[in-house]
């Protein structure tokens, strides 16, 4: 592809609405966070149902040209089959908000949150859940005029596991599982994805993708965790291979007639011959437990491309939990330096959205801060950060 020809790339940041939107009251997630302790509540989130535009038009005024953001299943079908025409409407009114203030919406319609009722009825794994997918996804498809990039389900490998929280709502045992957003001191080891979720994920995927594209004009993916994995000597190669297949590269294989990949990186992590190594305790770590390493973003989609057999990419999560802005602008520039180095060797990127927009609620924590914008919580006053009017400037020029 020549540079005259290639799309135009797109410069932005993302958001979950579970993470940002407030009471989602109808959501497993709101069901677990009131029922384990070990939780922190999301409640008002950042209020940011009702201050989207504010939060478009400042990404807009730094020069950002995309917004990713999220529909809440739980909010358009509140009970099974009862679809809410005020939530739709909301969402159509937040893609149309994003075109107006010149900001290309890229739309999530799954981003780990479920309706509380849906898991009550046997969740994912569930024998309905492929035919109440596939009507959300059907109805939601309504709304979605002018939406050049749409993502099915977000980080499907770590949801596969993440369905272990499911038994917090049809059981009165509370699990001990925590979410990895703030590793414990020594590390933090992801279980393996549940095979039968894997199962079910890709089939949910693909069943979706065939109905956007048959009712949208829509590019079609989804967002996968890339892990950068690596052996940490050459005992663990055998390992390393089984392990990076299982977490990784079975949904990328998934990917291979998608029309792109959601890679979304931050950090590294090694496995021995026994698994997944946890991050050691370091002074350098991030908020979130992990390493500092800026080029995982390069190695994240090098993989991809070789693993998807050159479908093309979206960076559709980067970013660091700093609270050091200064630190967030020096990852996001070497992240940004490897990144252009794959494209420059004719990786086809299409664009680069960083996490966060908004400091926010991280699964279960808000200690965390993501966010190219400060959120004060007690009066949802938004502050940018210097790195927003840098990433700004970045893509005004285009590149780093």
């Amino acid at each position: 592809m020549t540079e005259s020809t290639r799309p135009e790339f797109l410069w932005g940041a993302a958001t979950a609405p579970h993470q940002i939107e407030g009471d989602n009251v109808n959501s497993d997630w709101w069901v677990y966070e009131q029922r384990m302790p070990q939780f922190n509540p999301s409640g008002d989130a950042v209020d940011s149902y009702h201050r989207y535009e504010e939060d478009m038009r400042l990404l807009a005024d730094a020069g950002l040209t995309a917004y990713r953001f999220g529909i809440e299943w739980a909010r358009v079908e509140p009970l099974p089959g009862a679809f809410s025409i005020a939530a739709l409407n909301h969402y159509r009114r937040m893609i149309d908000t994003a075109l107006e203030l010149g900001l290309t919406p890229v739309v999530t319609l799954h981003h780990f949150s479920s309706p509380r009722w849906f898991i009550e009825e046997g969740g994912w794994l569930g024998d309905t859940a492929l035919d109440r997918f596939a009507a959300y996804v059907t109805k939601v498809s309504e709304i979605l005029d002018g939406v050049e990039w749409v993502c099915t389900i977000n980080e499907p490998n770590m949801f596969a596991f993440m369905m272990l929280m499911a038994g917090a709502i049809n059981s009165d045992a509370v699990p001990e599982m925590d979410t990895p957003t703030v590793q414990p001191e020594g590390g933090f080891v992801l279980p393996l994805p549940l095979p039968e979720a894997t199962e079910r994920l890709i089939e949910a995927h693909h069943l979706a993708r065939g109905i956007l594209h048959e009712r949208t004009r829509a590019a079609v993916g989804w967002t996968i965790a890339n892990l950068a994995l690596y052996p940490t000597d050459q005992a663990a190669e055998e390992r390393f291979h089984q392990e990076q297949y299982d977490r990784e590269d079975i949904f990328l294989e998934a990917s291979r007639d998608d029309d792109f990949i959601g890679v979304q990186a931050y950090s590294t992590q090694g496995i021995d011959r026994n698994g997944l190594v946890a991050h050691p305790a370091s002074p350098d770590n991030t908020l979130v437990g992990t390493p500092y390493r800026p080029d995982a973003l390069g190695l994240a989609v090098r993989h991809a491309w070789t693993v998807t057999g050159g479908t093309p990419i979206l960076i559709t999560e980067n970013g660091i939990a700093t609270a050091d802005d200064d630190r967030r602008i020096a990852y996001t520039a070497e992240a940004l330096t490897g990144l252009f180095a794959a494209i420059d060797d004719g990786i086809d990127v299409r664009g680069y959205l960083h996490w966060s927009a908004l400091d926010n609620f991280e699964w279960g924590h808000w200690e965390p801060t993501f966010g190219l914008i400060a959120v004060d919580r007690s009066t949802f006053a938004r502050t940018p950060k210097p790195s927003l009017a840098w990433l700004g400037g970045v893509a005004r020029r285009g590149r780093p």
